[in-house]
């Protein structure tokens, strides 16, 4: 049987973490199973510990992946608009619009995993990927503000990574009824006219 070529293998990688890191948003890190993964990414069961030594390994990798992917499309979507009110405006309506809150597998990995993290033991790999991307998560927050660059910022971000993540994190718990729609709208209502006044 003829060897994978490194290109290959690296290949496989992505397609891992890809579907890994949408798998894991969609039904959480304990609702997924090595061979779902796997099969996700079109590739055998067997093949994993090639490339991971755990599912633990992986879903550090995921998560860290999850984060890199959010930001890159903020990133690009901030490109396209040069004021700052302009950002924080499409960074609030798209984090807390209803296609957000129905799409869990592609969109905020701090509301999508927020519960699992928060049950993982202290030591777990999958920990320092979701800190180090919450943090970069509120540091974008912080170039958003009214009073960007200064020290005040930061905490205005916090609070609204607080309010954004849990908003969502509501909305999503309580979807059939009345109250997702409202729990979405007032948090939207309150971040943009914070955003508005240092």
């Amino acid at each position: 049987m003829p060897r994978v070529s490194q290109q290959q293998t690296d290949q496989n990688r992505i397609a891992i973490e890809k579907a890994s890191a949408r798998l894991f948003r969609e039904k959480g890190l304990h609702g997924v199973s090595v061979a779902e993964v796997m099969a996700a990414a079109g590739l055998t069961h067997g093949g994993f510990y090639g490339h991971f030594s755990s599912k633990d390994g992986l879903a550090a990798v995921a998560c860290a992946k999850a984060f890199e992917q959010s930001g890159a499309r903020w990133d690009q979507r901030f490109a396209e608009l040069p004021e700052r009110e302009d950002r924080r405006r499409a960074y609030v309506e798209g984090y807390l619009a209803t296609a957000t809150r129905d799409r869990p597998g592609s969109s905020c990995t701090a509301a999508a995993l927020a519960g699992d993290v928060a049950r993982a033991d202290a030591q777990a790999p999958v920990r320092a990927a979701y800190l180090d991307g919450l943090k970069a998560m509120a540091a974008r927050l912080a170039q958003l503000q009214p009073d960007a660059g200064t020290p005040e910022a930061g905490g205005r971000a916090l609070a609204d990574v607080a309010t954004l993540v849990g908003a969502l994190l509501l909305s999503r718990a309580t979807k059939g009824d009345p109250i997702s729609e409202a729990l979405l709208a007032s948090a939207r209502a309150r971040l943009l006219q914070e955003g508005t006044q240092p």
